[in-house]
Parts: C-alpha cells; sequence; structure tokens
C-alpha cells in the first residue's frame, strides 16, 4: 500500500499518515529501492486502531497506548488504557453524585435558617486531594468568583464548608466537560439562588452525553486495537 492508500480510507493527507509512522503511532514503513514507503495491512490496522484510540482517551494519550505497543512494552500500553477506564468511571461516579444533590440544592441554599450540626468543613489541601486537582487550580476558581470559601478567624485560612464542597465538585464535573469558567459561574451562582437549576440540568444531561460517547469509543478503540495486535503478532 502506499501512504495515499492509508489516508484515503479516513479522509486524511497523506502527510499525516507520515507523521504518524515518524512520530510512532505506525510501525516503521519499509522502503522501495527508490525510497517510497511500503505500507502493509499491520500499518492499515494500526492507523485504524490510534484514529479509533483518539475520541476515546484523547490524541496525546492515543498516542502514548501506540507508542507503548511499538516499543514492546504492552502492559504499559494496558496500564493506560485501564487509567483512561478509571477516569471515565470516576466521572461518572462523580456525575450520579451531583445528580443525587439536585434535588437538594433548593434546600440547602436556604441552610442558614436552621444551623443544626455544624457541617463538615475541609482545608484547601484536603479538598484538592478529594477532587484530585491542586490547591492552585481551587483558587483560581475562587479568584473567578465561583467559589467562595469562609476565612478562618484565628488562622485566615480557607475553609470549605459543604455547600462550598458541592460547589467544587459542580465545578470539576463541569471543567471536564470542557465548559468555560464563565459559564460555571453562572451555573453555581443560579444553584445558589435556588430555582436555578435549569442550566444544570442542562449541563449534567450534556455531560451524560459525553460520558456514553465516550465509552462507546472505548469499545470501538478496543476493538481495532485488539485486531491490530493480532496482525502484529502473526
Amino acid at each position: 500500500m502506499r501512504p495515499a492508500d492509508l489516508a484515503r480510507e479516513h479522509g486524511i493527507s497523506t502527510q499525516a499518515v507520515r507523521n504518524y509512522e515518524q512520530d510512532g503511532f505506525l510501525p516503521p514503513a519499509e522502503r522501495t529501492r527508490s525510497g517510497y514507503r511500503i505500507y502493509t495491512e499491520a500499518h492499515a490496522a494500526a492507523l485504524r486502531a490510534f484514529l479509533a484510540l483518539v475520541p476515546a482517551y484523547g490524541h496525546a494519550v492515543a498516542g502514548q497506548i501506540m507508542n507503548a505497543v511499538h516499543g514492546g512494552d504492552l502492559d504499559g500500553a494496558l496500564r493506560t488504557i485501564d487509567r483512561g477506564h478509571g477516569r471515565l468511571l470516576r466521572d461518572r461516579d462523580t456525575l450520579d453524585a451531583v445528580r443525587r444533590a439536585v434535588d437538594h440544592l433548593i434546600a440547602d441554599s436556604g441552610a442558614d435558617a436552621a444551623p443544626a450540626a455544624r457541617p463538615e468543613t475541609r482545608t484547601i489541601g484536603e479538598l484538592a486531594h478529594r477532587l484530585h486537582v491542586t490547591p492552585a487550580t481551587l483558587r483560581n476558581w475562587e479568584n473567578a468568583g465561583i467559589l467562595a470559601p469562609a476565612r478562618d478567624p484565628a488562622t485566615g485560612y480557607r475553609v470549605f464548608r459543604a455547600d462550598d464542597v458541592r460547589d467544587a465538585e459542580l465545578t470539576h464535573l463541569l471543567r471536564r466537560g470542557g465548559y468555560p469558567l464563565s459559564h460555571i459561574r453562572t451555573v453555581v451562582e443560579q444553584v445558589r439562588q435556588a430555582g436555578g437549576t435549569g442550566a444544570l440540568a442542562a449541563a449534567l444531561d450534556g455531560w451524560q452525553r459525553k460520558l456514553t460517547a465516550q465509552g462507546l469509543a472505548m469499545l470501538d478503540a478496543s476493538v481495532h486495537l485488539s485486531h491490530y495486535l493480532a496482525i502484529a503478532h502473526r
């Protein structure tokens, strides 16, 4: 096969095929005496696998997987895939938790009324650890007007109460969905105002569709990668 033969199937340029080979996403191609690349069905299968991995895990991670395969580190490739599945599962769990919280948002917004037991609080480090982000990220969300933690009067440190944790969870979810901070600030403000859950529900529905699409893309990618590994083994 020629580069054009591989490119035509996917509607990409021949230069893109060459670049993918150069980047290690395809196995090295043999050359004719005149220097032209000779591609085989193995190269076509590798290209299908890489392009299927991209919507499932992202371009960079897809490249890491293919580089690991071609470097003889199959377990490394599988670990990268496992991390992707773990991340998707965590997103699903977070989405489920937020959906369960939606029913209580209006009641929570009026939490000033009955000061029962003192709610659990978290430091910035504890909340960052919970969300797997850096404290700098939380400070950035605060600077964007999304989070508004109180301050400990004795130490001056930030104190994140239950509502702050909820807002941080929502922010983390929506950021992973690709929403800009300005949009997230609007959603969080509506949630706090009690009755502004429409935007939140729409955002959650949109993120649910993205998670479903990504899960299906992972299934499709596994088929193509498995097929390529079988050909490469032969």
